[in-house]
């Protein structure tokens, strides 16, 4: 019994030195990103290089820290809400699609890139929601969050924002809707059906034996640390890929193709928007400079959702969680979503 208790009263005091410690990185993320490049890397601030490690250290601690914490809070979730029951509700009960509109209206109102919102995803997928539910929550989530849409407001006006933010929500209910008649969960990856089994029956035993939530806490902190292995070299690989990208490639470089005004504007900037990496609010300032240099809104718009929803960094990250045939099939209905959608933005915009 003492035993025990001297276990609690160590797991309470790494939690209370830990979570703080975390939080305050994760707040001050700039500076600490700013001191390792311009400080101890001595990097002369706005060259290629610089941008380039400064997005990769940013980024890679950012999306780490997410990981983790999100990991964990599902694991207590998992552990104390009835998710079992929700999965069952999910599926079985009648909502007429109200399950995908709550998914990707959920999905808006978090302020996460396509990275960071993947972590979000592994949860809902390890507490076993439906899997079309959580793609709506995954395909709106970078698109739309309240950053972007006050920016947008503020350079673009009123009808423009109203268009973006409501074609980028209706994205993700479409898209979850069609991926859910695929019927895809056999194609996660093996990791995330282990994942998935584990955890049920981690939770029939702490049910029976009336586990407290002290004694189970270790255990959930343990596997949020286990997924974060699991997934760091993935994570590293994709930041990198988007931090070259970043740096190194010009505005100019786009505008020079996509200010056209030809069928196949649209196609190309989701083509050409696919190997870059950033966050919505990140990337409409590029949007503004693109409009402003003559690229319809349209064209522009899609090259954007392309950038965010369709990075190649994400589909370095998911390919942990999915086969390459349902990484695939995602992508590839995103992406005939955005490329119809940025013809609508031509004709209305």
């Amino acid at each position: 019994m003492k035993l025990l208790q001297n276990k609690r009263i160590q797991t309470i005091g790494a939690i209370s030195i830990v979570l703080p410690i975390l939080v305050l990185v994760y707040i001050f993320l700039i500076p600490i990103a700013d001191f390792f490049v311009f400080g101890i890397g001595n990097f002369t601030p706005q060259t290629h290089l610089a941008q380039a490690i400064h997005f990769f250290i940013y980024d890679t601690i950012k999306i780490l820290i997410l990981l983790f914490i999100i990991s964990t809070l599902m694991g207590i979730v998992n552990a104390y809400f009835p998710v079992e029951r929700l999965r069952i509700f999910l599926t079985t009960k009648k909502m007429y699609g109200l399950q995908y509109v709550f998914a990707s209206l959920f999905g808006a109102i978090t302020p996460f890139c396509s990275c960071s919102s993947i972590p979000l995803f592994i949860g809902f997928v390890k507490g076993g929601i439906p899997l079309g539910v959580t793609f709506s929550y995954l395909i709106t989530s970078p698109l739309v969050n309240e950053v972007a849409v006050a920016m947008f407001l503020g350079f673009f006006g009123i009808k423009a924002t109203v268009i973006y933010a409501g074609s980028g929500i209706l994205l993700g209910i479409i898209g979850g809707t069609i991926l859910n008649t695929f019927k895809l969960e056999k194609h996660l990856t093996p990791w995330v059906q282990d994942i998935q089994k584990q955890a049920g029956n981690e939770n029939q035993v702490w049910e029976q034996d009336h586990t407290p939530f002290v004694d189970r806490l270790p255990y959930i902190i343990r596997d949020g640390w286990t997924i974060v292995q699991k997934v760091i070299v993935y994570i590293l690989i994709g930041i990198a890929l988007g931090a070259a990208m970043h740096g190194y490639v010009p505005q100019d470089f786009f505008t020079t193709f996509l200010a056209a005004d030809s069928w196949y504007a649209v196609p190309l900037a989701v083509i050409l928007a696919v190997p870059m990496y950033a966050n919505a609010a990140g990337i409409v300032p590029v949007i503004q400079v693109f409009v402003a240099k003559g690229v319809p809104l349209g064209t522009a718009l899609a090259f954007m959702m392309a950038v965010v929803g369709l990075s190649l960094p994400e589909a370095t990250l998911l390919k942990k969680v999915m086969t390459f045939k349902l990484l695939g099939i995602f992508f590839g209905t995103v992406t005939i979503s955005i490329i119809l959608l940025g013809y609508i933005f031509n004709i209305f915009l």
